[in-house]
């Protein structure tokens, strides 16, 4: 394991966006008396650039998107229907990669006895109920709930290796699937193949186009072989 060090997110949106995939988000959460480290394994990532239009910071600089402006590294927060969003900022001012989706991850740092406590932050909301192991970080703002991660500490910060950093645990995606970005309003670049999912866990993602009915390969999605990515 290897500790993500500031050099690493400089780089531009699109090459980390995919250099992201397969790393471990690892946050320490205090819960009854205890301290446990967190974490989720990358899947899915979207990049954006200052000068299209379907980035925040295209609209220009203001204090609340000062992240997207600082040095790559700086952790970009904001709200998002409701939820707690983790951006990071990338080489070159206004640029920045959304953490899009994640899949649990447990080892000697964080143990499988961290579920518990993951879906207990976590619940479906609907009912209260807790959330399936395998969709617990299947969206922006449900693996920054299954963290802890909130907008109001995290917001403009530098990772802290005592808190919450980024590792490199050797995964490295097979093949990555790239496709159009989420939720982009017509207008505003929607076409931008800026999203890069694992494809050994598309069915986790927040939206699987390959399942989707009338996407066609080499149209509306590409694969690489992880040879082609680098």
């Amino acid at each position: 394991m290897a500790r993500l060090t500031p050099a690493f997110f400089d780089q531009a949106p699109c090459e980390l966006a995919r250099a992201l995939l397969g790393k471990v988000i690892r946050h320490r959460y205090h819960d009854q008396g205890r301290d446990h480290w967190l974490a989720c394994r990358i899947i899915e990532t979207e990049a954006y650039y200052l000068a299209e239009r379907g980035s925040h910071s295209s609209q220009g600089y203001t204090p609340k998107r000062a992240a997207m402006f600082m040095p790559p590294g700086t952790i970009y927060m904001y709200y998002a229907r409701g939820g707690d969003s983790l951006n990071i900022s990338a080489r070159g001012k206004g640029n920045a990669v959304l953490i899009k989706s994640a899949v649990v991850h447990f080892d000697r740092t964080s143990p499988r006895d961290n579920l518990k406590l993951m879906q207990r932050l976590n619940p479906v909301k609907s009912s209260g109920k807790l959330r399936l192991e395998a969709k617990l970080c299947s969206g922006q703002t449900l693996l920054c709930a299954a963290l802890g991660l909130k907008v109001d500490r995290w917001d403009q910060q530098q990772f802290d290796t005592q808190h919450f950093y980024l590792d490199d645990v050797g995964y490295r995606p097979g093949t990555i699937i790239q496709t159009t970005r989420l939720g982009i309003p017509a207008g505003r670049d929607e076409h931008l193949m800026y999203r890069y999912i694992d494809y050994a866990h598309a069915a986790q993602c927040t939206s699987n186009p390959l399942r989707k009915r009338n996407q066609q390969e080499d149209r509306d999605y590409v694969l690489h072989p992880l040879s082609a990515t680098g």
